[in-house]
């Protein structure tokens, strides 16, 4: 079996999402829906048996679209210009996380005033994070 799809010019490559997270990412990004996006879904890996693939022409991610992803999946990011890859680099968490998820501590200083949210990478596999004011441990994870 043979994948094809379109190479793009410009824009970003998410690759080695793991096999079934792609529409979350997806999700989590929020990108807008004049953009040209390829969603590949349970394709054949040789590191990790399946995996999925989001292309996305003409979109560039920041920092915190890049910390989203790597919550969701370890990912490979590749931006793309002039239908060449310039830069290649994994997602990965940083020890802080701030103003992209929401603490699900109702009485958390963060969801009563108008305060970002911070959290603490406790640990990265399994997934552990500590909101930095309340100190309560988020198991679903909720993006601002």
């Amino acid at each position: 079996m043979e994948l094809k799809v379109k190479k793009i010019i410009n824009g970003t490559v998410i690759d080695h999402i793991s096999p079934g997270k792609a529409l979350i990412v997806l999700k989590a990004l929020n990108i807008k829906t004049d953009k040209t996006i390829t969603i590949a879904i349970n394709v054949p890996s040789k590191n990790k048996g399946k995996k999925d693939i989001l292309k996305i022409e003409d979109v560039f991610l920041d920092e915190n679209e890049v910390n989203k992803i790597a919550l969701i999946s370890d990912a490979t990011i590749n931006i793309i210009k002039d239908g060449k890859v310039v830069k290649k680099f994994k997602a990965q968490l940083p020890k802080e996380i701030e103003g992209i998820i929401k603490c699900t501590n109702p009485n958390c200083i963060t969801n009563i005033e108008k305060v970002k949210g911070k959290f603490i990478v406790e640990k990265k596999e399994p997934l552990k994070i500590r909101c930095y004011y309340c100190e309560k441990f988020i198991n679903n994870i909720e993006f601002v």
